[in-house]
């Protein structure tokens, strides 16, 4: 027995049952700690009404490694629980399932704290409105954090002594927090080509020219920048511009971020040469790093970058992949409770798996005696852009690989979320169609049945999450502007790559519940939330690019290009209004609205619609394997769009504005249009 929150002894399943049945888990996780966890939701809400209490919101997620560091420190401790039960109604909150949940509170202690961070911890009225938060606190006091503990005892000795003073620091904050949706826009301003190129010398302008990326430690790919940066050279053909792209690629791709037996990235690096990461792999990373490498590949025919978009979509479909064809989401950073104990390898550990071929591993992977993280080897290739492994290699790689999967492997977070599935689905759906590759081709259209058959509910409702264990699979939460966005880009993509008309009219339903549930009707630009959902205490916009799209850089960019395959002005005047509210910002900080440039390069064109007709897979080919941001395809299936009008089969149309040039019957003449001399 254990003291709950009202001061009366209740038996621990009280609060066991309140998470072991949630989709998310990262709350099943925390099932049997001694702190009366509440699930966000009414509930927990009303409790702290009626008894007067504040809530303790602590927001986390799976793979994150201080997340379980705060839990063994105090959420598994008694006496630590004894103190939260006693003094607040706690909830547990996963970011990836609740976003809009999160983005309320994180811009909340950002503006206390002057910066962010998970795990999140912050202190609600029984409204909801925040007064005091911050990240992650030790159990004891240290490092000038103060212990959690007497954290507690602090905003509670406020709450009782001091109260309407925090009651008017959570009204600022909360009207604070409802004024930050509002933005300046460009009146009907819409830019041009030229803000590209303006974002392209800012980043430029930061980029590291020793080890790529932007910026110092800790550093992450920030993909998007890049992909600004090729849709820019794919205009200017200024080889520095892509320099900036092959140096960031190749440091990455020999750096320990990349994991050279399995494939697929780590989320971050700690230092500034790529080389100890933060070891959490996130689907969503596999998802933005494939593609920049897919297109990388595209441009410059290198191999090794096919290398790298081959190992790491192979990752995700051997060890992410749901059966039916879902994605889970991440695996951890800790294994057997230790950080990154699963990737790393000693000296006598390779001599023992590689034998006569261990020589050539060490030497190739850079492994010495004295290691380069806590005394053991993250396996990474000094000679950067050097992948192509000799035979030696390659067979000591098997073997490393083999032994490895033999150990007890990071925790998986096997809940399937909509947004990052529909990122996922479109790199997939874009590197098949350019690479040929029948397998991958079965796993999109898969993925695509599965988002479909179990994300959407019958009414055609769009859901956040699912998982297996969840009685249907299906989660109660409803679909944010973000999911919608990406399945939009997602389905369009498929339906270029597969011709199917399906995945055309799905794209069109999503884009048009984007916009029937998400839009703002005063001032442009999509809510995080729908019209149908819970009300938080402000509604917020998602702007800014993060970890993944920002849901209005996502919204835009699958809007304008959904517009030019179908002709419908409403998808296109949408993506305008959205550029035009962002604009001013995007190109004075190019990395926090990178996936909007994307739309604004489409936008300003001139975007090229090629409809190729009949049964002609050499032209459709022709297209499917460049390199062409501004370019969209029709083909198979005609379904209602200018572009299949008057059109006869065997021929390919490429058009601007649905006006074509002549129709090309042979792939010369194809190529001849799309690469003009």
């Amino acid at each position: 027995m254990a003291p709950g929150g009202d001061g009366v002894a209740v038996s621990s399943l009280d609060w066991v049952n309140r998470l072991a049945d949630e989709t998310s888990p990262y709350l099943r996780q925390h099932a049997d700690n001694p702190v009366d966890w509440y699930p966000w939701g009414e509930e927990a809400f009303d409790r702290a009404r009626r008894e007067d209490r504040p809530v303790l919101l602590s927001v986390g997620y799976s793979a994150c490694h201080w997340c379980h560091v705060m839990a063994h420190e105090s959420f598994e401790d008694p006496e630590t629980a004894q103190v939260m039960n006693e003094l607040f109604v706690n909830v547990k909150v996963d970011r990836e399932e609740r976003p809009d949940v999160d983005a309320v509170y994180m811009d909340a202690v950002q503006a206390m704290q002057g910066h962010g961070g998970w795990p999140m911890t912050v202190f609600l009225t029984p409204e909801g409105r925040p007064f005091y938060g911050g990240t992650y606190y030790p159990r004891h006091r240290r490092a000038g954090l103060p212990g959690f503990v007497e954290l507690c005892r602090a905003v509670d000795d406020t709450w009782r002594n001091r109260r309407q003073e925090l009651e008017g620091q959570a009204e600022r904050m909360t009207e604070a927090l409802r004024q930050s949706v509002l933005v300046a826009g460009d009146g009907d301003a819409l830019p041009g080509a030229d803000l590209v190129a303006e974002a392209a010398a800012g980043l430029s302008a930061q980029f590291d020219r020793e080890w790529g990326g932007f910026g110092g430690a800790p550093k992450f790919p920030q993909t998007m920048s890049h992909e600004v940066l090729l849709r820019s050279f794919s205009r200017s053909a200024d080889p520095d511009e892509l320099a900036i792209v092959t140096t960031s690629l190749d440091a990455m791709a020999s750096g320990g971020i990349y994991d050279h037996l399995g494939g697929g990235f780590a989320r971050y690096s700690v230092d500034a040469f790529w080389m100890v990461p933060h070891f959490e792999k996130m689907l969503y990373d596999q998802a933005l790093l494939a593609r920049v490498y897919l297109h990388a590949w595209q441009i410059t025919g290198e191999a090794r970058y096919r290398q790298v978009l081959d190992e790491t979509v192979c990752y995700v479909l051997r060890d992410l992949r749901a059966p039916g064809g879902g994605c889970y989401s991440a695996e951890d950073a800790d294994s057997e409770g230790e950080e990154g104990r699963f990737y790393v390898w000693r000296p006598e550990e390779i001599r023992e798996v590689c034998g006569d071929d261990a020589d050539a591993a060490i030497g190739w992977y850079g492994v010495t005696p004295a290691g380069n993280f806590e005394g053991a080897n993250i396996l990474h290739r000094p000679v950067r852009g050097d992948l192509e492994r000799p035979e030696a290699v390659e067979r000591a790689r098997q073997a490393l690989f083999e032994a490895r999967e033999q150990r007890v492997r990071p925790g998986l977070d096997d809940k399937v979320l909509t947004e990052w599935n529909g990122l996922f689905l479109a790199t997939l759906a874009e590197a098949a169609a350019a690479t040929g590759n029948d397998d991958w081709r079965s796993a999109a259209v898969e993925l695509a049945e599965f988002l479909v058959a179990n994300l959407r509910r019958e009414d055609g409702r769009w859901l956040r999450s699912w998982h297996a264990e969840a009685g249907n699979g299906a989660t109660r939460l409803l679909g944010f502007a973000a999911d919608h966005a990406a399945l939009v880009d997602g389905f369009t993509r498929l339906a270029e790559f597969t011709g199917e008309a399906r995945w055309v009219d799905e794209a069109r339903s999503t884009a048009d519940a984007l916009l029937t549930l998400f839009w703002d009707d005063k001032q442009g630009g999509v809510f995080t939330t729908g019209h149908d959902a819970e009300t938080l205490v402000a509604r917020q916009k998602d702007l800014l690019d993060n970890a993944t799209p920002s849901a209005n850089g996502a919204s835009a960019l699958s809007l304008a290009r959904l517009a030019a395959l179908t002709g419908h002005d409403r998808y296109r005047r949408a993506a305008e209004d959205i550029v035009r509210l962002l604009a001013r910002s995007a190109g004075a900080h190019p990395t926090a609205f990178a996936h909007l440039l994307a739309a604004v390069d489409v936008l300003a064109g001139p975007v090229t619609e090629v409809a190729v007709v009949g049964e002609r897979p050499d032209l459709v080919e022709v297209v499917q394997r460049r390199f062409l941001p501004r370019t969209v395809l029709a083909w198979g299936e005609p379904y209602p769009s200018p572009l299949w009008e008057g059109r006869e089969p065997g021929r390919a149309y490429v058009c601007q504005g649905f006006a074509c040039q002549r129709p090309a019957t042979t792939v010369e003449d194809l190529e001849a249009q799309l690469d003009p001399a």
